[in-house]
């Protein structure tokens, strides 16, 4: 595990699924769930169902669109907010998540979730796992106009937020967004080792990651 030298960290930026909450949700949400109500509602075969929706979501894979639920609905004709309800009971913590946030929070540390989640999706999973009572800023992506993988998403937030990119920790399971922080200067970033509690390790490449939340807290 990564040390962090907490003296030199005032702000701690946080991406929410894969991170803090469980991927498991909107990896069987849009890979299984979504597919097979498409199916269902088109009266078409599952494998029919993939051969349309996995390219239309290629295409739009790090784009704002690729989060937005209005953007599915309309795309799909189905309502993304209530099929997302439908399978509300697999939305997660991850292990001690909310004990580094309590952490953190109590040490002073500015703390705010940047998501790329639609605005829908962010309310429903703060209903089911209350962290918002962590965090001093709720940030979507979608409140700028650009996803985190893009520059403009960071200049936004600077002009948002009061952070100091050379004083801050950004934890993140997506490797291109991570790097877009880099690129930005954000100074102390860590990947995700499992962010599918289900699924494989990942390997997250030139980035340092964190298995185990309480070990991030040993310095503080």
């Amino acid at each position: 595990m990564p040390t962090l030298p907490w003296s030199e960290i005032d702000t701690v930026l946080l991406d929410m699924d894969g991170t803090l909450l469980d991927l498991h949700f909107d990896n069987h949400f849009w890979l299984h769930h979504l597919p097979q109500r498409y199916a269902e509602t088109h009266g078409i075969s599952r494998a029919a169902a993939d051969a349309e929706i996995l390219p239309l979501f290629r295409g739009q894979a790090g784009q704002l669109n690729w989060y937005c639920t209005d953007f599915w609905t309309r795309e799909l004709k189905l309502s993304i907010h209530d099929l997302k309800r439908e399978v509300a009971h697999l939305i997660a913590l991850r292990p001690d998540a909310d004990t580094f946030l309590a952490a953190i929070k109590a040490a002073g540390k500015q703390v705010v979730m940047i998501t790329n989640a639609h605005r829908d999706s962010l309310s429903l999973k703060m209903e089911r796992v209350e962290l918002a009572p962590y965090f001093d800023r709720l940030i979507s992506s979608h409140d700028y106009g650009f996803p985190k993988e893009d520059q403009q998403f960071w200049f936004a937030l600077r002009q948002d937020v009061d952070f100091e990119p050379a004083r801050s920790l950004f934890i993140d399971d997506n490797l291109p967004i991570l790097r877009s922080a880099r690129q930005f200067g954000v100074a102390h970033l860590l990947g995700v080792c499992q962010p599918d509690s289900q699924g494989p390790l990942k390997d997250t490449e030139e980035f340092e990651a964190v298995a185990d939340y309480r070990a991030l807290l040993r310095e503080l």
